[in-house]
């Protein structure tokens, strides 16, 4: 579509002014959020060490817990004395050391990044060092097809995108994956499922023998997941949630938190959520809230206020989703504020 541009930067305070469309002076009533599914928040672990979770699966959860990581990176081991790694987290040798001490005398064949921010891919080139094992991706950050992509000056800029544990510009996978791809070893297989939208380069993998998906941020089962402009885009999240709904997979791993043991109720109702995000939004605007701060102090009231940075970001992609839709015009006011409005 049209080629007006958001920016790309950190969205700023609220300020002390109040202006003409914000909550105080606005009318109209703010339907409900669509309920979030029923999360999973707690998970038994050891930090460090390597775990049976399945029949030749195991996982080893990082010491690196924080606001977009939960417990901390979970690592999975696929296959035994020949194995797969999957997301084997930031740059910090003494993990990757704890995961090679715990997997002596095993050959590791593999090394899988399902996506590249810091707390998921830096530590494929210390295992590869260690290891000499071929990685594998879809390809370095910023690198798959955006719907929204021409909704922003510079396409490969993710600074301001960086909310959680920011972007991995290093990572360059081996062999660079594509939706069907599979990468088999000695007595396991995994096929790449593309699910963008998280960032434009994320990959879930498929286990078909046993119906696991792992699925990286995508789908947690802990926590909703950023979607951050310019590299995150709502249209196509909300697209690979439909993909996985149409799967038929039986559980699914995310990198943080525990598994999910009814995907496709989890899934349907995430998706059910993030369209009932979207209606707010269109609600506020309708009542004169045209500003994503005032957009978030509207519908994330039940949100801690240091994570607000990253629901503001959610709302941005889920406006640049409706303007690609023709639903919502964006325009600026003369302090050069972006504030939106219903076509």
């Amino acid at each position: 579509m049209g080629g007006f541009f958001f920016g790309v930067r950190s969205i700023p305070k609220a300020r002390a002014k109040t202006r003409a469309w914000t909550r105080a002076a606005a009318g109209g009533i703010i339907r409900p959020a669509m309920p979030a599914p029923a999360f999973l928040r707690d998970m038994s672990f050891k930090y460090g060490e390597l775990t049976p979770v399945a029949p030749g699966l195991r996982r080893m959860v990082l010491p690196n817990p924080g606001p977009f990581t939960h417990y901390g990176t979970g690592v999975y081991v696929v296959g035994e004395g020949h194995v797969a790694v999957i997301d084997p987290g930031p740059d910090a040798p003494a993990f990757t050391h704890g995961l090679r001490a715990a997997l002596a005398g095993e050959t590791v064949e593999a090394i899988l990044v399902t996506h590249t921010h810091r707390d998921h891919s830096p530590g494929a080139a210390v295992l590869k060092r260690e290891t000499g094992a071929p990685t594998y991706g879809f390809g370095p950050h910023g690198s798959g097809p955006r719907q929204t992509a021409s909704l922003w000056p510079d396409q490969t800029s993710d600074a301001a995108g960086q909310v959680e544990e920011g972007a991995d510009s290093d990572f360059t996978p081996d062999r660079a994956l594509r939706d069907g791809d599979t990468v088999t070893g000695t007595g396991w297989a995994l096929t790449a499922v593309h699910t963008p939208g998280h960032t434009s380069n994320h990959l879930c993998y498929a286990e078909p023998n046993s119906g696991a998906l792992f699925t990286g941020d995508h789908v947690m089962g802990w926590s909703t997941t950023v979607v951050s402009p310019p590299d995150g885009d709502m249209t196509d999240y909300m697209a690979s949630l439909q993909k996985l709904i149409e799967r038929d997979d039986t559980i699914f791993y995310p990198t943080h938190g525990p598994p999910i043991t009814e995907p496709k109720q989890f899934t349907t109702d995430l998706l059910a959520h993030r369209r009932g995000r979207e209606a707010q939004i269109v609600d506020c605007l309708r009542s004169g809230r045209n500003d994503i701060d005032s957009i978030v102090g509207e519908i994330y009231v039940d949100v801690p206020h240091n994570l607000h940075q990253a629901a503001a970001r959610s709302v941005l992609s889920h406006l640049a989703k409706l303007v690609q839709d023709r639903r919502v015009s964006p325009a600026a006011d003369g302090d050069g504020d972006r504030f939106f409005a219903l076509s």
